[in-house]
């Protein structure tokens, strides 16, 4: 029934060198991040923060679509206009998260199952009816001793085909998102290997779940060592990884790869995506985008500090780490202008 619907807004959303923006933090995450910088944690100061940043000005040049929180989609700005109509009227497409967390999968200590399938069917009507047009489910992967095992593959995998299905049958564009975590002391191969697993598992069930995938956005991790892995591959090698290990596991009909940051630093994230860019967009079926929270808000969340008469600059930051962005889509990412623009 939405076929072409579905296609037109999985297409839109990773057109022109653009990403998304996730903004989808829970209240208690955004409270936490407030916390650290000083900003008093209430609805007040959540309301203004999101505020400023569905008011940037020319956010839409770089940003295709942005992730929305419950809260958020109900919330009007200052003005009195729903935040969904600022978004849309400067072109940027509203979507939500729907999943209810990560939750321990019992018989499996140390991983996680994500949950929030229960009512989901109509949730996501009353969100279509709010103006989204797209949303998003998180499953979580640790690397650990033993860690995955089969179960939590495919438990976290059933669950995001199962979101997917009742996504595109209201008519909303499912990201779906495997999340192998970065927490560890694993290499890089370590990684290409679970991520590998892990998108064979997905796309599985994806097909026995009978989700359209033109319909689609991946939203995956990088190849990357652990954060506290004692070696740190290059740029170069982790596109290099990245790339091979999605030619071997992510259909061609998906329209893009929209890569989350999960923990990486602004600048890095961008220079990664960027080297993916520079030597394989003309050679791989999906577009490689990006779906970012923290490496495109930390900066801005940082210079505003709750004060209103930070917006002005904090907006700046924030359309500057866009910018960098989709510069990095279209391979022309250079980290030292970035340094010097940024500052």
């Amino acid at each position: 029934m939405y076929r072409q619907q579905l296609i037109d807004t999985a297409n839109a959303l990773v057109a022109d060198d653009k990403g998304l923006l996730a903004m989808d933090e829970s209240t208690p995450t955004c409270h936490k991040r407030f916390e650290k910088l000083g900003i008093p944690q209430t609805e007040e100061y959540r309301y203004a923060y999101r505020e400023l940043i569905a008011t940037t000005p020319g956010l839409s040049e770089s940003i295709s679509g942005a992730i929305l929180y419950d809260e958020t989609i109900r919330q009007q700005t200052s003005d009195g206009s729903p935040l969904v109509s600022v978004l849309m009227n400067s072109g940027i497409i509203p979507g939500i998260k729907v999943d209810a967390g990560a939750k321990a999968l019992a018989g499996h200590p140390g991983e996680k199952v994500t949950e929030g399938l229960d009512g989901l069917r109509d949730r996501l009507t009353e969100y279509a009816q709010l103006g989204a047009r797209f949303a998003k489910w998180r499953a979580v992967i640790t690397i650990g001793p033993g860690l995955p095992t089969p179960g939590c593959y495919a438990a976290n995998a059933h669950a995001l085909a199962r979101y997917a299905a009742l996504c595109q049958e209201a008519g909303l564009v499912p990201i779906v998102e495997p999340e192998v975590l970065m927490d560890g002391d694993h290499g890089l191969s370590r990684c290409f290997e679970v991520t590998e697993e892990a998108l064979r598992a997905v796309f599985q069930q994806l097909y026995q779940q009978r989700v359209l995938l033109e319909g689609m956005i991946l939203k995956p991790n990088m190849i990357v060592p652990g954060l506290d892995c004692r070696i740190q591959e290059s740029v170069e090698e982790v596109a290099d990884a990245t790339i091979e290990c999605f030619r071997h596991s992510v259909p061609a009909a998906v329209p893009g790869v929209a890569f989350l940051s999960g923990g990486q630093s602004s600048e890095l994230a961008s220079a990664r995506l960027n080297a993916m860019n520079v030597k394989y967009k003309s050679q791989v079926p999906w577009a490689l985008a990006f779906s970012f929270a923290r490496a495109i808000q930390q900066p801005a969340m940082e210079l505003w500090a709750g004060k209103a008469e930070n917006t002005q600059a904090a907006q700046k930051a924030l359309n500057h780490r866009a910018k960098c962005n989709r510069e990095a889509r279209r391979g022309e990412y250079d980290p030292q202008i970035d340094a010097v623009d940024a500052s």
